[in-house]
């Protein structure tokens, strides 16, 4: 390769002999990077903007680099660019499009700035916007919960400690918890964009640059509350990275709570719901079969989102100050999780929305199990002031009774419960009912 060849590349000066095959393939991320070309043509016109009004560069050079930067932004979303590999990144991807848009011009767009605050930006614009959608798919799923709770506010089911039917509780109550799960979730999405919303252009490689560029400017202008606070930090922190894969990993988890409980639930033993045919599939040898494959799906979900927050933590862990090129495995992971929180999202609504909730069979179940048991001792402590611990012996007495007789509690004569405690009185049917 000639030293012509070389100086065509963006970063190629001192290099007399080209990369290896492999090094090149090792060091490509445009596969990966690719998707935040919107962010990095928007924050490239922000500092074409900024450039100007600095003076830094001609108001004539800025404008041809902003309209330069438009048609490209048209052509990857016509589907009409061309991203080459031997460019690396999407950042030179664009630059290089723009040189053959506008010329050598397009040179000056890179002045006061490095890829290293260049990429920080972009990933935080990204990650920013992925928020914004996924508390909206949040709030989508919390509605369709509270929908649920309003319709199901009588309907009895049995609640569960250790799988095992504990009290009588309403399948709104259940539903509403899941929707307080949620909000948190999306509580913590919030707070990780407001931790990230710093810009970190200006920041160059790692120590600033000479240029008299306005930082609060390009900040303003991209939607931050404000430029980060040390250049060394702002390159190289992507602790707003593990931040949002936690928050998609908790979520997950929430959301593979609520998974399970649908899978469970829709087993003919215990037959609370019955899901629709557009969110299940069938077995190719057993024709009875329907699967609840979008609930199981859900639930593996989770080792996926766990995962890449254990990848991008190991990444992180040994780094010093300030970028190094580890952080091209930064994106993947988040890129990765944002898709599976978001199809997570979407098919859990689905599921619950086309659902059909079994209340009969629910209110049956709770009728078994000796559920409102806890009930029975809480109206021996307060109608007949026994300690809760002689209260609770006395009720397992009964319960024990119940059992000899395979009848439910309100089913027990009041002359057989008077057996072992006497001051009980009818008054207790009305405890002992669901």
């Amino acid at each position: 390769m000639t030293q012509e060849t070389i100086s065509n590349q963006m970063w190629g000066g001192r290099f007399e002999d080209k990369p290896d095959d492999i090094m090149e393939q090792i060091n490509a991320s445009i596969g990966i990077d690719k998707r935040m070309w919107r962010q990095d043509i928007t924050g490239s016109i922000a500092h074409a903007e900024m450039l100007a009004k600095q003076e830094i560069i001609s108001q004539d050079d800025a404008q041809k680099i902003i309209d330069g930067l438009k048609q490209i932004g048209e052509e990857i979303a016509g589907g009409n660019f061309e991203f080459k590999p031997s460019l690396e990144d999407i950042h030179m991807n664009i630059e290089a499009r723009l040189r053959e848009l506008i010329g050598d011009t397009a040179g000056k767009l890179h002045t006061a700035r490095s890829r290293n605050d260049q990429v920080a930006t972009d990933f935080r614009l990204w990650t920013r916007d992925a928020i914004d959608e996924i508390s909206h798919l949040i709030e989508d799923l919390q509605d369709v919960l509270g929908d649920l709770a309003d319709k199901h506010k009588d309907d009895v089911m049995p609640g569960f400690t250790h799988l095992q039917a504990a009290q009588p509780v309403t399948l709104a109550l259940h539903m509403d918890a899941y929707a307080c799960m949620l909000n948190r979730d999306k509580l913590r999405f919030i707070d990780c964009r407001n931790r990230l919303n710093k810009c970190p252009l200006g920041s160059a490689a790692l120590a600033g640059t000479p240029y008299p560029i306005d930082r609060e400017y390009t900040s303003e202008k991209l939607g931050f509350d404000r430029p980060t606070h040390n250049t060394m930090d702002a390159v190289s922190a992507r602790d707003f990275a593990n931040e949002f894969l936690f928050c998609a990993a908790q979520t997950g988890l929430h959301l593979s709570r609520l998974a399970e409980e649908i899978i469970i639930w829709a087993t003919p033993q215990f037959g609370f719901i019955q899901l629709s045919d557009a969110w299940s599939t069938g077995s190719s040898i057993m024709p009875q079969k329907k699967n609840p494959d979008a609930a199981e799906l859900v639930r593996g979900k989770t080792g996926r989102l766990n995962g890449n927050l254990v990848q991008m933590m190991t990444v992180m862990k040994g780094l010093p100050l300030a970028y190094n090129k580890d952080l091209q495995e930064d994106k993947e992971p988040v890129f990765d999780s944002y898709e599976a929180i978001r199809l997570c999202l979407l098919a859990m609504k689905g599921m619950l929305e086309t659902a059909t909730f079994k209340t009969d069979a629910m209110r049956k179940s709770a009728e078994m199990g000796y559920t409102t048991a806890t009930a029975l001792a809480d109206w021996l402590v307060m109608n007949l002031g026994l300690p809760f611990r002689d209260a609770h012996h006395v009720t397992g007495a009964i319960v024990k009774m119940a059992e000899r007789k395979s009848c439910k509690l309100d089913e027990l004569e009041l002359a057989s419960m008077q057996e072992i405690e006497p001051r009980i009185t009818n008054e207790i049917y009305k405890a002992l009912k669901i």
